[in-house]
């Protein structure tokens, strides 16, 4: 305990000022010496920067494919959105629609645009990747990339198929029939068209497993064998999603379960056969 009160005192003595300024000085010269040797090794990264790409070179490289992408998706946009009047009478089926206010039409114009464009720039921004991704690949991986995008692009437009002329109508018409029953059914061209792009775009994204599955492979993640001994926890996955990405009526459900099921045996043989291919090649190596 201190008698006088020291601890609680404000006014500071001349001794007290000394030691502080003594303190500030330490601090000081520790900031100098910090300081002189982040300068000192400046000039090696400058080199090291000159002589190695940097992240902003990475980035500004990214961000060129990304802009090319945009660019190519605006134009479709653009294209799609001009000639709308063509087009149309295969997007509706014939099927009177409603609409609820002016603004409805310009969000189904828009929202049929902004999907038909994404699909079709979907093989520009895949070249558009590969280009920034392929100086880091080894050859094959660049190999890999390069051969099957176009087969990734041609599964995405099968499942898209798929979806629009098997998925959609026989959903439909199930859910409207299943309707009318008991209610004069009306459909607004907004539900319509969210209808149409739930069976048709996230199919033609689960048609691409194969591909999938055989990159996989080929980086050494997935086997024949562990897909053989998942094939049950495989089948329970793909029917919850398929739950989640269709309508909710069995038919539907039904008609995307049974393609994936029939698309993971497939991929089966798919893997099966390039881990054959990939010994012969290494034996003979």
């Amino acid at each position: 305990m201190d008698p006088y009160g020291d601890h609680n005192r404000k006014v500071l003595s001349p001794l007290d000022k000394v030691g502080a300024v003594k303190q500030v000085d330490e601090v000081v010269a520790e900031v100098v010496e910090s300081v002189a040797e982040v300068l000192s090794v400046e000039p090696e990264l400058e080199l090291e920067l000159e002589n190695n790409p940097s992240l902003v070179d990475h980035l500004t490289d990214l961000r060129k494919q990304l802009v090319k992408s945009a660019a190519v998706f605006l134009g479709f946009i653009i294209l799609i959105f001009s000639t709308i009047n063509y087009w149309f009478p295969y997007v509706t089926r014939g099927h009177e629609l409603i609409i609820l206010g002016p603004l409805e039409v310009v969000k189904f114009y828009m929202s049929i645009s902004t999907a038909l464009a994404f699909g079709l720039t979907l093989p520009f921004l895949s070249h558009f990747l590969w280009q920034f991704v392929e100086p880091g690949l080894n050859e094959r991986e660049s190999r890999f990339l390069s051969l099957y995008s176009p087969v990734m692009f041609v599964l995405f437009l099968m499942g898209v198929a798929f979806g629009y002329f098997v998925v959609n109508p026989l959903s439909y018409q199930f859910l409207v029939a299943m309707g009318a029953v008991n209610f004069n059914v009306m459909v607004s061209a907004q539900e319509y068209i969210g209808f149409l792009l739930m069976t048709t775009m996230p199919i033609g994204i689960l048609f691409e497993l194969p591909i999938v599955a055989l990159f996989l492979a080929t980086i050494g993640v997935l086997t024949a064998g562990s897909m053989r001994k998942v094939r049950k926890w495989s089948y329970l996955a793909i029917a919850v999603i398929s739950a989640l990405i269709t309508p909710p009526d069995f038919v539907s459900q039904l008609l995307v379960l049974i393609p994936m099921a029939l698309l993971y045996e497939a991929s089966i043989y798919i893997v099966m056969y390039a881990e054959r291919r990939s010994a012969v090649t290494n034996e003979s190596t």
